[in-house]
Formats: C-alpha cells, sequence, structure tokens
C-alpha cells in the first residue's frame, strides 16, 4: 500500500513524516492506529487534525497533540508541506 508521506525512523518509537504540499486531499482519508500517538508538528501551515466525533482543529508548529489508540482521525490539507514527528507508545 502507498502512503500519501515519507518517513524517516528516528528510533525504535519514533518516525519523522512528510506530506508533501501537493499531496491529494483524497489521499488523507480517516483511520485508526493500534497505539496511542504523540505527534509534534515540525513545519507546516493551515493543516488540521481531525478526531472522531469532534471539530477540526489547527496544527500549530511546535505543539504536540495526542492521538489515542484506536481512535478514528483523519489530516485535513494544509497550504504548504507538513512535517511531524511521530512517537508511538
Amino acid at each position: 500500500m502507498d502512503f500519501p508521506f515519507e518517513q524517516i525512523k528516528l528510533s525504535e518509537n519514533k518516525v519523522k513524516r512528510t506530506f508533501a504540499a501537493s499531496v491529494d486531499s483524497s489521499e488523507l482519508i480517516w483511520h485508526l492506529d493500534k497505539e496511542d500517538r504523540l505527534v509534534t508538528v515540525l513545519e507546516g501551515s493551515k493543516w488540521l487534525l481531525q478526531l472522531d466525533n469532534q471539530l477540526p482543529k489547527v496544527l500549530e508548529s511546535g505543539q504536540t497533540y495526542f492521538i489515542p489508540k484506536m481512535t478514528y482521525h483523519r489530516l485535513i490539507k494544509g497550504n504548504s508541506e507538513l512535517i511531524l514527528e511521530i512517537t508511538m507508545s
């Protein structure tokens, strides 16, 4: 399966993901993960994170967001490249 991002493994439980500014919005689908995640925004402009049954939140550079395991969520495309550091627990 192709993913809409490039990923670099930083450590056993940490990755860096880059979403291109040209990513197709239709590739940013609702999904869930098997473990809790802490997502730190390294770069990006006007991207949003939406968790199931919640309104989307603007992702701000330097901020960390918690995504509980088995919670549906998605990204909503902004107007720049998005770079995230994701720690799985």
